[in-house]
Parts: C-alpha cells; structure tokens; sequence
C-alpha cells in the first residue's frame, strides 16, 4: 500500500511538473515578463526557496508567472509543493481540476479557520514543503476592491505559515495586475500583453526575528501584515504598458 502511495504521488508530480512547463510555455508566447529584483539579490536566488508570496491578486491567471521561474523551481513545486487555493476556486468543474493539478499537495480550504487550515499547517512539517500562497486571500475586482465592495488587504494566515516553516527562504512575487489580461468575472483572457513583476528574497529566519516572533503571536500577525502591506504598496509595480509587445509576422 505504501509502495502504491508513493508512485501515485510520484506520477502526480511528473503530471504537475508536464502541467506548470506547458504554462510556462504558452505564456513565454503569449506575453512578455518584465522582471525587476527588488534588494540584494543572492548568487543563486532560486536556491533553498520554502515559501513563495504573491502579492496584489487579481485574477486567476497568475499562473503565467511561471514563465519568470526556472525550471527546477517548478520542479519543486510539483515535487513538493503546498498550495492552498480557495474552495470556491477548486469546486469550479474546470478552472478547479487545473488547480488541483499545479502542485503535489493542492490544499482546498475555507475563509474560517478551521481543520482545512490545520491540515495545511501539518503539510508544512515537511522539511522540503514549498508553499505557495496568495496572502490576501481574494481577488480584487476593477473597482479596487474585493467581490464584497471592502478594501483589499494582508491576511494574518501567512504568519502561521511563516511561523512553521522551520527555516530557508521566502520568495515576494509583486505583481503589476492582470486586469488587462483576464479580470475577475471575464470569461476570455487578451493575448499578447505585457506583465510586470517584481521579486525579492528573504530568509525567513531573519525576517522572523526581524518582526518578533518570539513575541506575543498576536503581535507578530500584525506586524507581519502590517509589513507586507507596506511591501505591496511600496514593490507593486504600476499596471502601465510597456513598449508595444508585437504580434509575429506572416511569412511570405
């Protein structure tokens, strides 16, 4: 039985690993990545990554992110990855079996914490565990706020997730917005768009301590969101165009 489990799991990472290549592929030809490093930047940022952050959401094509990665990061991703993806999102017949499959352990959970939230906090005891989160835990709609008219904003989730991860790096993916591609409630995504990010590395371990962890843990969720919400405002890059991105020519 245990041997069954284990080649499952190793066929879902190869079929998570083919998917998330497949992504990458259609977005380098379909659109073009502008990426800038925010801060110092290691020999090897791509090294010892346990926790992947992706501010300002808006859209459900942030998968084409993926082009701006390399592949044996997506490698881990679909080896070892933690993914947590809103319920709402996975139950969709289409759009939630894609998800499903971006990560070994896809994890459907609930806005309330409750044993979704504790599982994912159990998969995170894995040493070589990368998870993947979106932090602000919804999508902001072209009015500027989210699906319930509020203001978007950090939740204090992430400093559970940062708490368990026992040590390695977080990776801060800012993004420019999709809206120009695909806003929440459009059907067809626009082709040949350009996409701006930033990046930035931390260690984790040092960004704990920064933010005092050994504090009350309470203090340390407001500092947290407090943190990245400065990182978002300040990091996010504006959604304005680049130069035009060209169509490919005909030949003949």
């Amino acid at each position: 039985m245990a041997r069954e489990t284990t080649v499952r799991g190793r066929l879902r990472s190869y079929v998570s690993f083919a998917l998330l290549l497949s992504v990458k592929a259609f977005s380098k030809v379909f659109y073009r990545l502008a990426i800038r490093w925010v801060g110092a930047v290691p020999e090897d940022p791509w090294a010892g990554i346990r926790l992947i952050t992706m501010l300002h959401h808006t859209s459900l094509y942030e998968p084409i992110f993926a082009a701006g990665a390399p592949d044996r990061l997506l490698w881990e991703i679909a080896k070892n990855g933690v993914v947590p993806v809103a319920s709402k999102t996975t139950d969709r017949p289409v759009v939630g079996r894609f998800f499903r499959l971006v990560a070994r352990n896809v994890l459907p959970i609930s806005r309330e914490r409750d044993d979704t939230w504790s599982e994912l906090l159990r998969q995170i005891d894995n040493p070589e565990a990368i998870v993947v989160i979106l932090p602000e835990g919804r999508m902001k709609r072209s009015s500027g706020l989210d699906s319930e008219g509020r203001p978007m904003t950090i939740r204090g989730g992430i400093a559970d997730i940062l708490q368990a991860i026992p040590t390695g790096r977080m990776l801060i993916v800012y993004s420019g917005g999709l809206h120009h591609i695909q806003a929440p409630g459009e059907k067809i995504p626009r082709l040949f768009k350009n996409v701006r990010l930033r990046m930035e590395i931390l260690d984790i371990d040092t960004y704990r301590d920064e933010l005092g962890s050994h504090a009350d843990h309470s203090d340390f969720k407001g500092a947290v969101i407090a943190d990245l919400t400065r990182r978002r405002d300040l990091y996010c890059p504006a959604a304005a165009p680049l130069a035009p991105l060209m169509l490919p020519r005909a030949k003949g």
